[in-house]
């Protein structure tokens, strides 16, 4: 049985140009940081271990991935940094005892794809080291593959070190690479630093194999799937691909996207076929909407589960939510972490909610606040609800029992409890339990000022015509 292919990332780049206290590699791409693409990528290929060369602000870039991948990634540190090759070379104990194939992706292309990886892979049944490449217009910066008269490739020279008949070449290299475990760090042990930059080429790798008459295949694949991100331009240049792919994908599965331009997906939402997605939706962290739903325009997900047949309408959000089936969420509702709505639910408009579950059928369909709070099934929550859940040190939970009715403009001071089937009236302060079946009011009693209306119009009246005096 062969072994299974080891793959190391590079992720130990500053990133300068892109002017930022952050470390390149955690910049996002379509709402996660451009890291997680290769990673993903990685672990979806069945790569194993997966070793991430981590450098400047190496605890950001280990938490992240801990958190997104647990135990799939490991970690090794490049310090100082002292090149590709050096890079690669710290990941040598992390891959003690490899005798497969090793990938080298970098952190900084996230638009590396399966089929990509694919090509690579084919190719490196053939040879024990091959590589991808492209063509480019303007290639300034990049090393140029050096091919013979018969198109075999010979090695791989950096800009700076290339000669001007060099220089013109428009065959790049990527810097991704597969090679043959025991013969990469063989190499890499053998590599100098005489070069332009003082630095360990990785690409001197391929040189190594050349002279020991082992064959080196170059695959080219679209500039596309390749683009690295420097700066900020490019972030944005990748993440405007990325997303058109990512929506692309959905429509393929049947999905309906009114407006592919203007809907942004992260790359790990799910949505399930004949759903629709409004104009200008932002869907971002782990988001799952079931089939049938429709995700109207400007709505924010995050991170929450959306059932089937539900529809969240224009200009809600919703984070670390879980929405049932059949409910109807917004227009203009949020949905605050730990919000649970059972099924056919109704959290109409300007309301919000936090930490709360709503059972099967209840209604709050407007201009409440919802807090800390347990409510059951079949209950109706009038406009203005509050449940007063903080003290100003601690929070405190309502509990409101199935089948209950609270008036509108009630505020019910936790820690409380509404019992079954319990009426609240409009306009009540609720400060004690209310038991099963019963009423709780608390309003004033309504007195009337007999005349007191006529009086005030008269004495307006004066103070108008005496003011134009």
């Amino acid at each position: 049985m062969a072994a299974k292919t080891a793959c190391v990332i590079l992720a130990a780049g500053q990133g300068k140009r892109m002017r930022s206290g952050k470390v390149k590699v955690l910049h996002p791409v379509c709402g996660e940081p451009m890291v997680a693409y290769p990673v993903s990528l990685a672990i979806s290929k069945g790569y194993a271990p997966v070793v991430v060369v981590v450098g400047s602000q190496s605890e950001a870039v280990r938490d992240y991935l801990k958190d997104r991948f647990g135990d799939k990634v490991r970690f090794v540190k490049q310090e100082p940094p002292l090149g590709t090759g050096h890079a690669v070379m710290q990941a040598r104990s992390a891959l003690k005892g490899h005798k497969g194939k090793v990938a080298i992706l970098y952190g900084d292309v996230p638009l590396l794809g399966r089929s990509d990886l694919a090509a690579l892979e084919k190719a490196g049944r053939k040879a024990p080291v091959s590589f991808l490449t492209c063509r480019m217009e303007n290639p300034a910066g990049y090393g140029r593959v050096l091919r013979d008269e018969d198109g075999r490739v010979e090695s791989i020279v950096e800009h700076r070190d290339a000669s001007k008949a060099e220089r013109r070449i428009d065959e790049i290299n990527t810097g991704i690479y597969l090679v043959d475990g025991p013969f990469l760090f063989s190499a890499l042990a053998k590599l100098g630093r005489s070069n332009a930059q003082g630095e360990f080429y990785l690409t001197d790798v391929v040189a190594r194999a050349r002279q020991q008459g082992l064959d080196v295949l170059g695959i080219e694949v679209d500039r596309q799937s390749v683009l690295g991100v420097n700066d900020r331009l490019e972030l944005a240049q990748v993440g405007r691909i990325m997303n058109r792919r990512l929506v692309d994908a959905l429509m393929r599965g049947g999905v309906s996207v009114l407006d592919p331009d203007h809907t942004y997906l992260g790359p790990f939402v799910r949505v399930g076929s004949d759903s629709e997605l409004g104009p200008g939706c932002m869907l971002r962290g782990d988001v799952r909407i079931g089939k049938g739903c429709v995700v109207g325009p400007g709505v924010m997900l995050k991170d929450c589960t959306i059932g089937k047949g539900s529809h969240v309408l224009a200009y809600s959000i919703i984070e670390s939510s879980i929405v049932g089936k059949q409910c109807q969420v917004g227009p203009f509702a949020r949905l605050r972490p730990g919000t649970r709505l059972g099924n056919q639910v109704k959290v109409g408009n300007f309301v919000e909610t936090k930490k709360t579950t709503l059972g099967d059928g209840s209604k709050a369909s407007h201009l409440s606040y919802l807090g800390d709070a347990e409510v059951g099934k079949d209950v109706n929550v009038g406009a203005g609800t509050i449940t007063c859940n903080y003290d100003g040190f601690s929070k405190f939970t309502t509990h409101i029992g199935d089948g209950a009715f609270i008036g509108s403009d009630s505020q019910l001071v936790a820690p409380v409890s509404v019992g079954k089937n319990a009426y609240v009236g409009a306009g009540t302060t609720v400060t004690m339990d209310v038991p099963d079946g019963s009423l709780a009011i608390s309003r004033a009693k309504q007195r009337h000022i007999l005349g007191y209306a006529t009086r005030m119009n008269k004495v307006a009246k004066k103070f108008s015509a005496k003011k134009k005096t």
